[in-house]
């Protein structure tokens, strides 16, 4: 639903904070939308609004799109009957003619326990405690004292630029560092390449003989390398960037 939107609303030649402008759903809640996340609608009933006016703006077929939120969030909502407070079930009253067995019980319990705990401090007199290292011998070092393992953290992703990037061809890569954005990638042949989210953390390289052309949804979130070189940001948080490189030194074209 969310990549539906997004192609439509950059289709349409719109960036967030114009739609955002149009529909009167904040800017952060857009971006959430179109990441398929609907944490922050405040509920099934006002993501359901929140995507018709979405894609009512961007020109997106709102019943469609509506339908699917309800195949993915248990159906639309239905009349459903109260779940009573109380347990309609009678409470038992005991039966006071029975004999309790339950302060036996406890009182065997405890004594089991208190005897199993004598044997264990009798039993272990002048022995070392487990986990506690002897003395050493005088003059003599004493034992290292072992470290606590501890799992090594997992690699970043990795920003390193292209390497080897070849002379004669254009080598792009994209690296979204700290959000997802939708990127489409089409190369000399104006033929598409690649055209799908690029989540966190996740990279895509592209090469071609001629140029590369992009159009990337939320500039701020991706990280562009172009023959080898680092450009920084394609651009600012929100902003859909279209922009084309060649070989040689990475200019925009």
């Amino acid at each position: 639903m969310g990549r539906v939107l997004t192609v439509a609303r950059i289709d349409a030649g719109l960036t967030v904070d114009q739609v955002s402008s149009t529909t009167r759903v904040r800017v952060p809640i857009v971006h959430a939308v179109e990441q398929d996340d609907f944490s922050r609608c405040g509920g099934d009933f006002y993501a359901r609004g929140h995507i018709r006016l979405l894609a009512k703006a961007v020109g997106a077929d709102a019943d469609e799109l509506v339908a699917r939120y309800d195949a993915a969030h248990g159906g639309a909502p239905a009349d459903r009957r109260p779940t009573p407070l109380m347990d309609p079930t009678p409470i038992k009253v005991n039966d006071h003619r029975r004999p309790n067995w339950t302060t036996p019980m406890v009182v065997a319990i405890v004594a089991v326990v208190a005897l199993i705990g004598f044997n264990l401090v009798g039993g272990g007199s002048g022995q070392p405690a487990a986990g506690t290292a002897s003395s050493p011998l005088a003059g003599g070092p004493g034992p290292a004292a072992a470290s606590p393992s501890a799992q090594p953290p997992a690699p970043a992703p990795s920003l390193a630029p292209i390497a080897a990037a070849p002379a004669d061809k254009v080598t792009v890569k994209l690296v979204a560092e700290k959000a997802t954005s939708w990127v489409s990638a089409k190369d000399g042949k104006n033929k598409t390449i690649f055209s799908n989210n690029l989540e966190s953390g996740q990279d895509q390289t592209f090469t071609d003989g001629k140029q590369i052309s992009l159009v990337i949804g939320n500039a701020g979130a991706v990280h562009v390398y172009v023959n080898g070189k680092d450009l920084g940001p394609a651009g600012a948080d929100g902003q859909v960037v279209h922009v084309t490189y060649t070989p040689g030194d990475p200019q925009a074209g």
